[in-house]
């Protein structure tokens, strides 16, 4: 599934033995993906490598971390791999949706690959829909997390200490019985699947979520990166996610892609 790119001569493989991996589910107003972009331009992250699949949908493009334009026309395609030694940090950006019933095989390749890789912990950045929450997550913050019984033995009094909010379970049947909770996560793409899956494999994944509405979901990657920071401390940050601040003085650094996130402007030929 990973192969890497094999740059100056150096044939070897990269070794994320210890690493934590961070990546994004395809949700509501691709908020994981923006988030994920955030971080790969502003730790200038080098490309190690890309996942071979059949499960999302084919797509290529130019650099969307393009500085200059000698890497301006460099290839990007729909699953990238980058890394970051220096703070055991590598990424997995997803640029694609998934074929349909191709979750589960996706899935199932990834963690093999987190084990045989020997990836000490997973983070996915994930959002979903706001208009779907029940009252008792109308209330505080709209970001969420959850962490698998692995992470939470490593990490639980960390993340308690931030005073974050755990992500609620809701009645399986509401009206009817109470006591039956589920974890439900509309418009989460693969989140609910790869929670579930790590948490009865035994693997170490935390999950970070944003409740959001389509649209410009650009404020909304900004508060999910800095709720990250807070726990990962990637950059040194003097922005506050609590009051979801999207200060323009942020230290992250927005990739060039996203001056056409929205497409051109109109052409003038139309009036």
């Amino acid at each position: 599934m990973f192969i890497p790119c094999h740059r100056g001569g150096d044939s070897a493989a990269p070794d994320f033995k210890g690493f934590t991996l961070l990546m994004p589910a395809v949700s509501v107003g691709n908020v994981g993906q923006l988030a994920i972009d955030l971080v790969i331009s502003t730790l200038d992250m080098p490309k190690v490598g890309y996942f071979y699949t059949d499960c999302l949908v084919p797509m290529v493009g130019n650099n969307p971390y393009a500085t200059a334009e000698e890497n301006s026309t460099e290839l990007s395609i729909n699953a990238e791999v980058y890394s970051l030694p220096s703070k055991k940090l590598v990424v997995l950006q997803i640029r694609s949706p998934f074929i349909k019933n191709k979750y589960r095989p996706f899935c199932e390749t990834l963690l093999s690959w987190v084990k045989s890789s020997k990836c000490a912990r997973v983070v996915l950045l994930s959002s979903s829909h706001a208009y779907q929450r029940d009252d008792e997550q109308l209330l505080g913050t709209p970001l969420r997390y959850l962490l698998t019984p692995d992470l939470e033995k490593a990490v639980g009094g960390h993340v308690k200490e931030l005073n974050w909010k755990e992500m609620e379970k809701i009645a399986a049947y509401p009206g009817i019985s109470d006591t039956d909770k589920v974890l439900h996560i509309p418009g989460g793409g693969i989140t609910k699947l790869l929670f579930t899956e790590s948490c009865s494999e035994g693997i170490q994944m935390a999950v970070l979520l944003k409740f959001c509405s389509e649209g410009d979901n650009i404020p909304d990657a900004f508060v999910l990166v800095n709720y990250l920071n807070e726990w990962l401390q990637l950059i040194k940050s003097e922005v506050s996610t609590s009051n979801n601040s999207t200060d323009p003085s942020s230290q992250w650094k927005i990739p060039s892609s996203w001056r056409l996130l929205f497409g051109n402007g109109l052409p003038p030929a139309l009036f």
